[in-house]
């Protein structure tokens, strides 16, 4: 007779975790030592410039045999009208950079004007009708809780409603 085994407990494993190294090659491609300074920018460069720019890659020179690692050039994509202030604001950007590494990583920025590839986000969805919420409660008799006749009565008006 055979014996099987119960199988071991399942152990989940969140996706950045499964998807780290295919991201770590693109963004290495890109020059990005870690991709936090991408997924991180509104943090780093402040909301005001993350509005208005995104990190595209970092150019990083040539190792000349016994001279000192010169550092990176930071290449970011900024919106038409804003690539003036951001520009002004330059020296702040690159001290903000290079605190997030820790050292002087980058020595300059290069701007690149192009429109932003931003997610655009969905429309906040509204609250069903009330009256249409009161008509979908009414046949749900059979639900004993309060909180879960409220709950379906909300999720069938907006149903019914798209």
């Amino acid at each position: 007779m055979a014996r099987f085994s119960r199988p071991g407990p399942i152990s989940a494993k969140p996706l950045s975790v499964l998807l780290g190294d295919v991201f770590s090659e693109a963004y290495a491609k890109q020059g990005f030592a870690a991709r936090e300074l991408v997924t991180r920018w509104g943090e780093i460069a402040g909301s005001e410039v993350a509005a208005h720019s995104q990190p595209l890659k970092i150019q990083w020179p040539r190792p000349v045999e016994g001279q000192p690692q010169e550092p990176a050039t930071l290449v970011l994509r900024v919106e038409g009208p804003m690539a003036l202030e951001i520009q002004h604001a330059s020296d702040v950007i690159l001290q903000r950079v290079n605190r997030f590494f820790g050292w002087s990583a980058v020595g300059r920025l290069t701007l690149r004007q192009a429109p932003l590839s931003r997610r655009e986000r969905p429309p906040a969805s509204r609250a069903p009708d009330p009256g249409e919420v009161e008509k979908v409660a009414e046949t749900l008799d059979a639900v004993e809780d309060a909180e879960l006749r409220a709950a379906l009565a909300r999720l069938g008006a907006s149903i019914k409603r798209n």
